[in-house]
């Protein structure tokens, strides 16, 4: 039995923030499918038994069971003494950014990216461009950020990183992005972290079917 169990499935990008962790920092692990699209989180026994609040990823260690890849992230640094903040100022910062994820980054990002191309209904075309707008204006904001330095958080990759890249690695018919025409200040920073030993794409490295976009619109970038 491994030593890290990641209850995921690979159209997460929230747990392939975890499963890219681990396995950039070679860590013992293995992954558990659960097939959320078929709604196995919705049923009383998984939140009874994994998770109350219905969701993806669940990270299991000796007798803990986690969820919320922001908590997920920060345990996994102390755990294997990998991408944590080696002072007080960088946690605060190195939190500052996760914050900033889940609030605004991957909150809006992800959203749009279920509605264009995954959700079985077509949204409404309003409400497509209200994401869309508050995603370019997150982009904006680690667009800057990132002209200016490699990595978000001092000079190196740390669990920043890995919190704001996880939906940023599925393909541009998904997500509706090309992010070296977009955002290319935000492409180069991807492709850096995409060069760590042992990383590998979510369609690699987390468990269940690829399926195909359900529609399709014009590509950003």
């Amino acid at each position: 039995m491994a030593e890290f169990t990641l209850h995921c499935f690979c159209q997460s990008g929230n747990a392939f923030k975890a499963a890219s962790l681990l396995a950039c920092a070679g860590a013992d692990w293995e992954a558990v499918f659960v097939d959320f699209l078929g709604g196995e989180t919705r049923t009383p026994a998984w939140r009874e038994q994994v998770n109350e609040m219905g969701e993806v990823p669940v990270l299991e260690h000796r007798g803990l069971k986690l969820s919320q890849s922001g908590v997920i992230l920060d345990y996994l640094a102390e755990a294997l003494g990998r991408f944590g903040a080696e002072s007080p100022e960088e946690k605060r910062e190195i939190w500052r950014w996760i914050l900033f994820d889940n609030h605004k980054f991957t909150s809006y990002f992800a959203t749009h990216r279920w509605l264009r191309s995954l959700a079985p209904a077509a949204p409404e075309p309003a409400v497509l461009a209200f994401l869309e707008a508050r995603a370019d204006a997150a982009f904006a904001v680690v667009e800057k950020h990132l002209e200016s330095q490699d990595f978000l958080v001092g000079g190196r990759p740390t669990i920043a990183d890995f919190s704001l890249s996880g939906y940023l690695f599925y393909p541009p018919e998904e997500t509706g992005y090309d992010l070296a025409g977009a955002f290319p200040a935000v492409h180069a920073w991807s492709q850096r972290l995409a060069a760590l030993p042992g990383w590998q794409p979510p369609y690699e490295l987390l468990p269940g079917e690829r399926i195909a976009p359900r529609r399709s619109y014009p590509i950003k970038g």
